[in-house]
């Protein structure tokens, strides 16, 4: 017996009442008579999640979040499945298998995601039909190809036919899609979206009966935004080992609560309404459901003493009750050394006009400005005190491409960063003050089979992530240290924002406007075509 004040988001009552678990499940409910001090709640879900970016195996990642009371998330293994396919799909399930949290998959849409860039790995229809069919695939995942669906490419209307003939919903991804073209979008099949970073966006979606995601992860945080137009989930999206640590959902949770968001209302959209919606036996607390069940103090600050999964006790006072040992694998990379002038791009000019991708702190979306940069040698130079810096994506799967281009917005004075956690097809990212450097930690990062780095004169720092370039077999908390002397690293060269390196990952995200780069050039989202650097 479980014996506390439940929260019921069926009704949205809270009321004293006992949990009666058999064999794992909830066999009954009952109201009772006292006066408890504590709140019992369906397990949480994470409706829409990359694990990888969190830079943790599966079983590493149910070891930080499972003590935060997240019983269940539901992931996209698009990230794994564009550098390694299927193999690397299978590697996620079979860890993820070895732990308590109940860990759903998405069949990856759009691998490669678009085909302006190079990735490790092809997903045909013919493939995401046989996936559908593993218990552990709930849906098709984020369809981030809508230019695609708009235009009827058979390929992609095939993979949604093929979630159509499961039984399974699909996935969207549509940031800034209105008008007809949004219900063309939706009219293909797909029912979510979790892309909104304006108001006006949620309103529009939900009112032609898409279910809204309300993103609240490292790097993009709408939550703040978005909540007063209504939701139906609060998911994460993208995570940092550093920050779940410091909590997952029920730090989501008791954000959206501060918020102002009714507290019953909020704990809805992260139970009731995702297990709904991806046919879950998990997030209720019902007779004949998996007996998920979080024990919280109160419902301001959601601070988890307690989890259960499938009736057991899994985690208590912030600490998993089971010890996790994640699987190695081969290296992914197929890349020579590089040279200070790999980085460089050539003109005869004494000065040239540049196109510029502009970073937005805290959003995956870029603008686009210009600046007029220095030529010397014949080779066009940053401008490191307005912050126009260098940056450069390398094809690693062994065709030997790589582009260079000018960003704005990290605040580097010194050095360069590098990371082969580049959606969608993580090949290598560079951003630097300098050549050699950039050269330098490309090289570093090589070397460690992936991962992320900094250099600056010599000085290198690095964070080993060896499963497939993304992933890292050790603890969130080895994880978040190694994390944070990079960033220490980065702030004594400069760097402004607040998640540099998740930051960067994004710049070479071909799906979401405006400006982006790839190992094929520099990409203007909007025109859905390449644009030259020098204008």
């Amino acid at each position: 017996m479980i014996r506390g004040n439940l929260v019921n988001p069926f009704t949205e009552e809270i009321y004293p009442a006992e949990i009666e678990v058999r064999d794992g499940m909830v066999e009954c409910v009952r109201q009772i008579e006292g006066k408890f001090n504590q709140y019992i709640l369906p397990g949480f879900i994470d409706a829409h999640i990359h694990i990888e970016s969190s830079m943790l195996t599966p079983s590493r990642f149910a070891e930080a979040v499972v003590p935060h009371g997240t019983t269940s998330v539901v992931s996209d293994p698009h990230e794994i499945a564009n550098v390694l396919g299927i193999p690397g799909i299978k590697y996620m399930i079979d860890d993820a298998s070895t732990v308590p949290l109940n860990v759903f998959f998405t069949a990856p849409s759009c691998v490669p995601a678009t085909p302006f860039e190079t990735s490790g790995a092809l997903i045909s229809s013919k493939e995401i039909d046989k996936l559908l069919k593993y218990d552990e695939m709930v849906a098709l995942g984020e369809m981030m190809n809508f230019p695609g669906v708009l235009s009827d490419d058979p390929e992609v209307m095939a993979k949604i036919a093929a979630a159509k003939n499961h039984g399974k919903p699909v996935d969207g991804h549509a940031p800034l899609l209105s008008g007809n073209d949004l219900c063309r979008y939706i009219a293909a099949g797909i029912s979510t979206d979790h892309e909104c970073t304006l108001k006006e966006e949620v309103i529009e979606k939900r009112r032609l009966g898409m279910n809204v995601m309300l993103r609240q992860g490292s790097s993009a945080k709408n939550l703040a935004d978005l909540i007063c137009a209504g939701g139906d989930f609060i998911i994460s999206d993208d995570k940092h080992p550093e920050d779940l640590l410091k909590g997952h959902v029920n730090l989501m949770l008791k954000e959206a609560v501060e918020l102002g968001e009714d507290p019953v209302k909020a704990v809805k959209m992260v139970t009731v309404n995702p297990s709904s919606h991806y046919g879950l036996n998990t997030g209720l607390i019902a007779p004949g459901k998996s007996a998920d069940i979080v024990i919280v103090d109160d419902l301001v600050n959601f601070n988890v003493k307690e989890v259960y999964i499938g009736g057991n006790i899994v985690a208590r006072e912030g600490k998993a009750l089971f010890s996790v040992n994640p699987p190695v694998i081969e290296s992914t990379f197929k890349i020579s050394s590089k040279k200070p002038a790999d980085f460089e791009i050539s003109s005869h000019e004494g000065e040239e006009k540049v196109r510029v991708i502009d970073v937005m702190e805290g959003q995956l979306l870029t603008g686009e400005s210009e600046a007029v940069l220095t030529v010397a040698s014949g080779k066009i130079g940053p401008d490191v005190g307005n912050d126009i810096l260098k940056i450069a994506v390398l094809e690693r799967y062994g065709h030997n491409k790589m582009a260079n281009a000018f960003v704005h917005g990290f605040g580097l004075k010194k050095g360069a960063i590098a990371s082969s956690v580049a959606h969608d097809s993580h090949n290598i990212i560079a951003v630097g003050t300098n050549s050699q450097d950039m050269a330098d930690a490309v090289n570093s990062l090589v070397k460690n089979n992936g991962g992320l780095v900094t250099a600056s004169n010599g000085c290198i720092h690095s964070l080993k992530l060896p499963i497939g370039g993304l992933m890292s077999v050790k603890s969130a908390e080895d994880v978040a240290f190694k994390l944070e002397v990079l960033h220490n690293a980065l702030d004594d060269m400069g760097c402004k924002l607040d998640s540099p390196f998740m930051t960067m990952s994004f710049l070479a995200l071909l799906v979401i406007p405006k400006l982006k780069i790839s190992d094929m050039g520099l990409f203007d989202v909007e025109k859905f075509d390449f644009v030259d650097v020098v204008k």
